[in-house]
């Protein structure tokens, strides 16, 4: 893999939520158990069953988060983009990863190891409970995404979806971030399903498809179509 640049580690550790008030010194400290890290798509982070020694934080690209059934399908848990991190709960629970971590596409990442973490938590009862905050905003986000797989149908979701990644009222086009194969298995559908609702909606007049640009017509629309 060819040189790369080196990076700002202390700024960047400053823009993770859970380091923001830490002080300077602290930040210094955190540094000296950081370590960068970059990855080629395609590229596997760890695999399922490895010991986690510290968590991640995406500078650039997307990491996938899954995990292989033994008839051989893959499930994609989190895609988790730019300026995320991934992997504070586990490190914490003594037990290996669940899941396993690919590069969608060639990424950057900071690793933070578990012991400055852990001697965070001692010296400091109010990072202990922004660490909690962060891990229980996750843990709410997982449920609702289990809420919406269970009681929204296949149609609904693809459609939140693209609202989601819109975020927009008006007209306007989108750029799927991933391939539809992995969209399809985060939204617990087959690809086939992902690309017949595509065909339906864009018959309906509510999209155009080309490729992974994707051009929404008339978004408030499309809500009225998923309610």
């Amino acid at each position: 893999m060819p040189q790369h640049a080196t990076l700002d580690i202390s700024s960047l550790l400053h823009r993770i939520p859970l380091f923001s008030e830490l002080s300077e010194a602290d930040i210094q400290r955190v540094s000296r158990y950081t370590r960068d890290r970059h990855v080629a798509r395609g590229e596997v982070l760890f695999q399922r069953g490895d010991q986690p020694h510290g968590f991640y934080f995406v500078v650039s690209g997307q990491i996938k988060l899954a995990f292989s059934s033994p008839q051989g399908t893959e499930k994609v848990v989190e895609i988790v983009g730019a300026m995320q991190s991934f992997g504070e709960a586990v490190m914490f629970m003594n037990r290996p990863y669940p899941v396993f971590a690919e590069a969608l596409t060639d990424s950057v990442l900071i690793h933070v190891g578990q012991a400055v973490v852990t001697e965070l938590i001692d010296q400091d009862s109010t990072f202990a409970h922004k660490l909690l905050a962060g891990m229980a905003i996750r843990l709410h986000s997982l449920v609702q995404d289990v809420e919406t797989y269970s009681l929204r149908s296949s149609m609904q979701r693809v459609i939140g979806y693209l609202l989601q990644v819109a975020d927009s009222d008006t007209p306007c086009e989108i750029a799927l971030p991933t391939s539809k194969q992995v969209i399809a298995s985060r939204l617990n559908l087959t690809p086939e399903t992902l690309s017949r609702i595509f065909h339906d909606l864009s018959e309906a007049g509510l999209i155009s498809v080309q490729g992974k640009r994707i051009t929404l017509h008339d978004p408030a629309r499309l809500a009225r179509h998923n309610s």
